[in-house]
């Protein structure tokens, strides 16, 4: 089992709204970054644990935990020209981008802040730490797995 972070930004799509789904699954679609969409193309595997973070919030920080329902396929959003993920250069038949599902297994009591993430030393090389790291998901070792869930 391998172990990640997934952000969003909550005006886009919250864990209020994960929860809100039916069985609490959702396609994580618009993924639209050639790395991130190899983290789930070619790692991310059913069962694998998913921090949900809220990006571009204030403050921002992980909010719960999810698991990995389904491996990638194409994410048909691509497709649609009238979606905001659209992507005119993808072809259904040799699809760019995919998407996995997700499952939502715990709303936190309260957010795991950027701010208090950033003063934990056994997280200082955690990839959403490191300055210029925008991508929207990263790997999460074990150790900062646990070490996240023990500030809880």
């Amino acid at each position: 089992m391998r172990y990640w972070l997934m952000k969003t930004e909550p005006g886009e799509f919250s864990i209020d709204d994960l929860a809100a789904r039916p069985n609490q699954i959702e396609g994580w679609d618009g993924v639209r970054n050639y790395q991130a969409r190899n983290f789930m193309r070619d790692d991310m595997k059913v069962g694998d644990k998913v921090f949900l973070y809220h990006s571009n919030a204030r403050p921002a920080g992980i909010v719960g935990s999810m698991e990995v329902a389904r491996e990638a396929y194409p994410d048909i959003t691509a497709f649609d020209p009238k979606n905001p993920h659209f992507d005119a250069k993808s072809d259904a038949s040799a699809p760019r981008w995919l998407q996995v599902d997700v499952r939502l297994l715990e709303r936190f009591d309260s957010m795991i802040t950027l701010d208090q993430m950033r003063l934990e030393p056994v997280l200082e090389d955690m990839l959403l730490l490191r300055r210029g790291n925008r991508l929207s998901i990263t790997p999460v070792t074990e150790d900062e797995w646990s070490h996240i869930i023990s500030m809880l």
